[in-house]
């Protein structure tokens, strides 16, 4: 199962988020549930980055299957919490569609910096 952690304020700026394991929807090369959350997961980094330009550190393990922590630095742009808002809506798309057995998401609230 793939989960996907994500921290934000109250007042909605997002601060960090995780995503971790392989889905087992199906084979390696065939999981297309992984694929549709790697898919999103990546495309938000990238565009957070060459994009948007935002203060974020981004720590990758392709070596351990893939899992991902990004955090931001500073607090986003009104274009990068939308941009997450996208994303959250990609993955809660997909958890419904699939099934929590192979996707979970949680969403946290912690304090702002």
């Amino acid at each position: 199962m793939t989960r996907v952690q994500i921290f934000r304020t109250k007042d909605g700026h997002f601060r960090s988020f995780t995503c971790q394991g392989h889905t087992g929807y199906a084979e390696e090369g065939e999981d297309i549930v992984c694929a549709g959350v790697s898919a999103i997961v990546i495309n938000t980094v990238n565009c957070l980055q060459d994009l948007l330009h935002e203060d974020i550190d981004v720590d990758y393990d392709a070596v351990n299957g893939g899992d991902i922590t990004v955090n931001f630095n500073a607090d986003p742009t009104e274009k990068a919490n939308f941009l997450m808002d996208c994303m959250v809506h990609g993955l809660e798309w997909i958890s419904s569609q699939y099934g929590k057995k192979y996707l979970t998401y949680e969403i946290k609230e912690v304090n702002a910096c």
